[in-house]
């Protein structure tokens, strides 16, 4: 007995204990059936080429390493025991199939220590299972097959690839005063510090509360593990199907599957760091619309996410283009409605190299029309975000989820955004950028989350019902004597919910559509903004440049040319995309000369009077002069209407054709007073009711005061 020894050995379905003996030799141990029976539960197979059959292995087998890195091979034909091959009583030996593309050694140990960090399954681990299906339930306690339900494989985004290949870590030169060894020397005052060092974070300017989300990664695969037990699990808060020892709910339910409890918390990364605009006109444009109607507006924001260097592996959200989608608004409420054209939208921007980083909308009230100032709404003594938005901007996020490999559901989180256009504490319009937590998205995908009407700040975790179990939410706040104290979320105060994310605009523009020309916003009928071919031929008469990759260059022209319902070029716009995208003026010159383009050209000579040889744009000096003949429809300057040639009044507004001569004059209507703030041009004063109130409805949002009960959609 005290030759008697007992090997792990562990695989890509798991780890078993085998016994054995100091003096056996190593085929014995690997072809007597001792390794195999315990591999099988029980199926004794005691030749090499039964195994390759069992398990469905190629001829060459399996092979048994000593080292987790595929080192130190144990050759099934060799003569010598195991003692000289020092196995010991205890050690770990490693099995792998041969020929298989190769399980990473962090995969095996999560696997066989923690099931829920497995990842997708091998084929040796199908094959294994299939096998041994017969005897599983004698072997449940000790063997953790790995799921067999998740994604086959996890594509991530670009930019986290690029992050998880980076160093990360924050190098500080050598002190003066504190290091006293020589120029190769480290110490604690110059060692490099860690991305996720909570000190170095706090001390910055301005202080990060939330460290990125890679730097979160590092620290949970950090340390001496080197975080082979570690897991990112998505929430859920509904009951585990499958379980057959009760009656389903409501008549019964069990510990197993039962969902936790949930206790909210302020989560301690976040997925982006910061958003940045490339330029002010692409938010000045987005505001023109309430600056003109007073009603609210949405739009979506496309753009690209990249490495944003303030902070350690943060990743910040570049807004190149906002397109506002059909919707109904007024001057407190909003409603989105379908849209045709959502499909044609993300497939230009996905072959411009764009994707959709987030979602903004106004909340915007007069304050006072003659000093040029907005309502200071949104603080620390009323809300920032509305339980309605918290509820929008979670659902948004859960339809754009986060792709990551360390989660066996193959997403975590979301990089998606949310930006407000409010007033700030200098009564001018800021912009303020936000996320919610992984637990509200949680809450809103599984329809836990309401809000309350006469509270916009407040939430209401909802109650069970017949229909649905919803499991007890709690948050943690102190009470009159300071004192730590749990709460049901019954009200919740939103703050738990929230992540801040800084707003920026850079000092040196960028632009990844370079037309100074404006051409009318999708969706703005209202205005008398129509996306036609009048319009069309107008922005390409008075465009000055004389490229025509920047005359081009613009996201809602692009629309417009592969969504119009006259000549839709959906499937030969391509390579003027593609000349956008790369900023290439020869693809943009070829794809100029070809028929589509001139068939364009002919249609807005048409429309708007011009013969096409006027619309020569490569000549030097821009367009020709013939493009602002009287013969042309004109667009009134004081209220954008388009008027038919030939008049001088305006059909709309009766104001003339030119400009106003004195905006003093009695009897004569004057334009609205405009307030030069930094960064948002041209604001017009319009007063306006109530912020805006968004309901759980996701499509439509309006504001009832006096209820206080929760808000059931």
């Amino acid at each position: 007995m005290a030759d008697t020894i007992i090997i792990r050995v562990q695989s890509p379905d798991g780890m078993k204990k085998v016994p054995s003996t100091k003096r056996e030799t190593a085929a014995g141990f690997i072809k007597t059936g001792a390794l195999l029976q315990s591999l099988t539960d029980g199926v004794l197979l005691s030749r090499f080429s039964q195994v390759a059959k069992e398990f469905g292995f190629n001829s060459n087998g399996f092979s048994i390493y000593q080292n987790r890195n595929k080192t130190g091979e144990i050759d099934s034909k060799t003569s010598k025991s195991l003692s000289i091959l020092k196995i010991k009583h205890g050690d770990m030996l490693y099995l792998y199939p041969s020929g298989s593309v190769g399980v990473p050694a962090e995969v095996m140990d999560t696997a066989a220590a923690h099931s829920s960090t497995s990842l997708p399954s091998t084929s040796f681990a199908t094959s294994l299972s299939s096998s041994s299906s017969a005897s599983s339930s004698s072997s449940s306690s000790s063997m953790m097959p790995r799921s067999s339900s998740g994604p086959t494989q996890v594509q991530e985004d670009s930019i986290d690839q690029y992050l998880a290949k980076q160093d990360g870590k924050i190098y500080r030169n050598r002190d003066a005063q504190l290091c006293r060894h020589g120029a190769l020397g480290k110490c604690v005052h110059c060692v490099p510090l860690e991305p996720f060092d909570e000190d170095y974070l706090n001390h910055l300017d301005p202080p990060v509360k939330q460290m990125s989300f890679h730097a979160y990664i590092r620290k949970l695969t950090g340390g001496a593990d080197k975080g082979k037990f570690a897991a990112l699990e998505n929430i859920s808060c509904k009951i585990k199907s499958g379980c057959e020892g009760h009656p389903p709910w409501p008549e019964g339910i069990c510990t197993k599957c039962q969902p936790s409890a949930i206790t909210l918390n302020r989560q301690r990364y976040r997925h982006v760091d910061n958003i940045m605009f490339e330029h002010h006109t692409i938010a000045d444009r987005f505001l023109d619309y309430w600056r003109k109607t007073g009603s609210q507006r949405m739009g979506y924001l496309y753009g690209r996410y990249t490495e944003h260097k303030d902070i350690p592996l943060a990743i910040r959200a570049e807004v190149a283009a906002i397109y506002e989608p059909p919707q109904n608004a007024t001057q407190n409420s909003l409603e989105l409605l379908e849209d045709p054209r959502a499909a044609a939208v993300e497939e230009i921007a996905a072959k411009l190299g764009l994707v959709k980083v987030g979602w903004i909308f106004t909340d915007l009230i007069s304050e006072d029309t003659r000093i040029g100032t907005v309502r200071y709404s949104r603080n620390q003594d009323s809300y920032y975000l509305s339980a309605e938005e918290c509820i929008t901007s979670g659902y948004f996020q859960n339809l754009h989820s986060n792709p990551c490999r360390l989660s066996r559901d193959g997403h975590f989180g979301s990089k998606f955004v949310t930006v407000v256009a409010t007033g700030g504490p200098d009564n001018q319009v800021h912009f303020e950028s936000y996320q919610v937590s992984n637990q509200c998205m949680a809450l809103v995908r599984d329809e836990c989350l309401l809000p309350c009407r006469d509270a916009p700040e407040l939430g209401y975790a909802k109650e069970s019902s017949s229909e649905q179990y919803v499991p007890d939410v709690f948050f943690k706040d102190k009470d009159k004597f300071g004192n730590d104290v749990t709460f049901l979320a019954r009200p919740l105060p939103v703050e738990y919910l929230i992540i801040d994310i800084t707003t920026t605009f850079p000092k040196d523009p960028q632009f990844t559509f370079s037309s100074t020309e404006r051409f009318p916003i999708e969706n703005r009928d209202v205005l008398g903004e129509t996306q036609d071919f009048h319009s069309l031929s107008t922005y390409l008469s008075q465009s000055s440049s004389t490229s025509f990759l920047n005359i081009v260059s613009d996201f809602h022209l692009l629309l417009f040319l592969v969504t119009n319902e006259v000549m839709p070029l959906r499937d030969s716009i391509g390579l003027i995309l593609e000349a956008v995208k790369t900023s290439n003026e020869d693809l943009a010159q070829t794809w100029k000369k070809s028929e589509q383009w001139a068939t364009i050209e002919q249609l807005c000579s048409t429309v708007g009077g011009q013969p096409p040889s006027s619309l020569d744009y490569g000549a030097v000096g821009g367009p020709s002069a013939a493009s602002s003949s009287s013969s042309a429809m004109w667009s009134c300057l004081h209220c954008t209407f388009m008027n038919q040639p030939g008049t001088e009044l305006c059909e709309m507004c009766s104001l003339p054709r030119g400009p106003l001569v004195s905006d003093h004059t009695p009897g004569v209507m004057t334009r609205p007073r405009v307030d030069q703030t930094p960064g948002v041009r041209n604001q017009t004063l319009v007063s306006g009711p109530p912020p805006l109130c968004m309901t759980s409805t996701l499509v439509s949002w309006t504001h009832t005061p006096g209820l206080t009960r929760p808000l059931v959609s």
